[in-house]
């Protein structure tokens, strides 16, 4: 079953001198629990992607179809709540809140959204992430793989079809980075989430389902491509 249907898909920045074409007329289909790495150089505009998928950028023209809603074509209001409950985002820098606890940081997507907090997910995303010690430790009490283990259960507190990350080992040493790896594949497989991972990792890539290359704004390589019509 398709989650998500990209059709010439364009951003662009700037105008005149200065325009930029982020991205050119990008197209592709992702079928639900796909584990993918999105690889490719600097500036090629692979984090642009992303964050167009998560509902967070905006792209100049073209569809982003998740679960059959062209996101392209919500509000700002109805793509916050979309983005809330359909999609996990993970981040380099993990983007926890310094004043909230371990606990806290991971429920708050729920709370912002007024739904109860469902116990069971988070003491079992707590144990697979090796959190049980830590639920009341802020931010800054936590080591770097901590706290990526933090806004991975964040992200997943919503079981959202959806899991994007934005090269979530950059900022962490080999072991760590290792460990959340095997993390992200762990939930893939036991929870069927469809996983985009922006990274520059050798590790993911090669666990990785399917490896998608951007260059200079186009896909140059799909290892998994199913072939889609232009719109």
């Amino acid at each position: 079953m398709k989650i998500l249907e990209i059709r010439n898909l364009c951003k662009v920045y700037g105008k005149g001198e200065t325009r930029v074409d982020a991205l050119k007329n990008i197209s592709f289909d992702v079928e639900q629990g796909e584990f993918i790495a999105i690889v490719g150089p600097s500036g090629s505009g692979k984090s642009t992607l992303l964050h167009i998928l998560g509902g967070v950028d905006s792209p100049t023209t073209g569809v982003v179809n998740i679960s059959g809603t062209d996101i392209s074509k919500l509000d700002e209001g109805k793509l916050a709540i979309f983005r809330r409950r359909h999609i996990g985002l993970i981040y380099q820098f993990y983007n926890l809140i310094p004043i909230l606890n371990v606990e806290e940081n991971m429920t708050l997507p729920l709370l912002l959204d007024g739904k109860k907090v469902n116990k069971t997910l988070l003491d079992d995303l707590v144990k697979k992430l090796g959190l049980t010690d830590r639920l009341k430790y802020l931010p800054n009490q936590l080591s770097g793989g901590q706290q990526q283990r933090v806004s991975i259960g964040r992200a997943l507190m919503n079981n959202p079809a959806l899991l994007l990350a934005d090269e979530p080992t950059g900022n962490l040493d080999s072991k760590n980075s290792k460990e959340i790896v095997e993390l992200l594949r762990k939930f893939n497989r036991e929870n069927n989430p469809t996983v985009i991972i922006i990274t520059h990792d050798e590790r993911i890539a090669l666990s990785a389902d399917r490896v998608i290359t951007i260059e200079d704004g186009t896909i140059t390589k799909d290892s998994g491509r199913v072939e889609v019509s232009a719109v």
